[in-house]
């Protein structure tokens, strides 16, 4: 399967969906076979907690950056990605694009840069609060960069366009700090 546009299709987007899908059935299955019920629990616990972030983020009615995280890790990449949303979900449509192309920008970056021959991960923490001024997003990248240097000129290059209160970068670590309001 094989999407060289950065676009989905309707059929890939059904396809990649049901092969997580199938993933986790089998995983739920197999622990049943082994009768590990707590296993099988914990599998639940995290699908549905997996869906409940799902759906916080596609009611930010950020369209553009909500597809882009749900379907990361559908492609080929040096991290795996993970996203939760706390607090109360409001519509911040108006900020989806200028989000967007920031954060596709700034994980294409992270993706050149990261050692492929290691486990990294980076979490995206969007962190709501009681209007559009208090929500906040962490990037959190754990891992191995290659070159902390490149990624210190991208983000000081990079900083107003989005508003990135502070940043930190080391050889294992990564934390950024992006606000919408002032």
């Amino acid at each position: 399967m094989k999407n060289k546009n950065s676009e989905w299709n309707v059929v890939d987007l059904l396809s990649h969906s049901r092969h997580d899908w199938m993933n986790k059935l089998q995983l739920i299955k197999g622990n049943l076979s082994l009768q590990k019920f707590d296993r099988v629990h914990e599998i639940i616990e995290e699908v549905i907690i997996e869906s409940q972030q799902e759906s916080k983020l596609c009611n930010l009615k950020m369209s553009a950056f909500a597809s882009y995280l749900m379907t990361f890790n559908w492609k080929q990449h040096h991290f795996q990605l993970e996203y939760e949303i706390l607090g109360d979900v409001l519509s911040l449509e108006e900020y989806d694009m200028a989000v967007s192309q920031w954060t596709k920008s700034l994980l294409e970056t992270i993706d050149q840069l990261a050692e492929i021959t290691h486990d990294n991960h980076l979490m995206i923490t969007i962190d709501i609060g009681s209007n559009e001024d208090d929500v906040r997003f962490f990037f959190d990248f754990n891992g191995i960069i290659k070159e902390t240097e490149t990624l210190i000129s991208w983000l000081s290059k990079h900083h107003e366009k989005i508003n990135v209160k502070e940043f930190e970068v080391n050889t294992y670590e990564v934390a950024i700090v992006v606000s919408l309001g002032t």
